[in-house]
């Protein structure tokens, strides 16, 4: 379904990924302009995670981190989920380079291929749900 890459290491302190965080007006622009282009399969995604609030879990869309707006995002977890499909054709190595990064901010990603998303929109909100709760008790047990 997905693949869930970056680790925490617990010894690496917290990056203020939403608060304190500089950011320049043409990065907000740009994810103002993501929140409002979403493709669909970031739309139907968007509405399962939005229901899943109810739950108690969190996430914001198009959410900047550093250099890169991440598709969505879960700070109690330091989750970033990223759809990739055709607006996303970004190299394996790019994408490595790029999840490596956030690794280092001390943030996962999970990677869903907007393929699996059409198919089964349930499960992959489901697997989703479950992931970000798992890092959530981890980031308990190291904070």
């Amino acid at each position: 379904m997905g693949r869930v890459l970056g680790r925490m290491a617990s010894s690496k302190p917290r990056a203020a990924i939403v608060h304190g965080q500089p950011v320049g007006p043409e990065k907000i622009q740009f994810a103002k302009l993501l929140r409002r282009t979403m493709t669909r399969p970031e739309r139907m995604l968007w509405n399962a995670l939005r229901r899943s609030q109810r739950n108690g879990l969190h996430f914001r869309r198009q959410q900047i981190a550093g250099d890169f707006v991440l598709d969505f995002y879960c700070d109690t977890a330091r989750l970033a989920i990223e759809l990739d499909g055709s607006s996303h054709d970004l190299s394996g190595e790019r994408d490595e380079s790029r999840d490596a990064e956030l690794a280092r901010m001390g943030i996962a990603v999970l990677r869903i291929a907007n393929d699996d998303l059409m198919k089964d929109p349930d499960s992959v909100a489901g697997w989703i749900a479950e992931q970000t709760a798992q890092r959530i008790i981890a980031e308990r047990r190291t904070t």
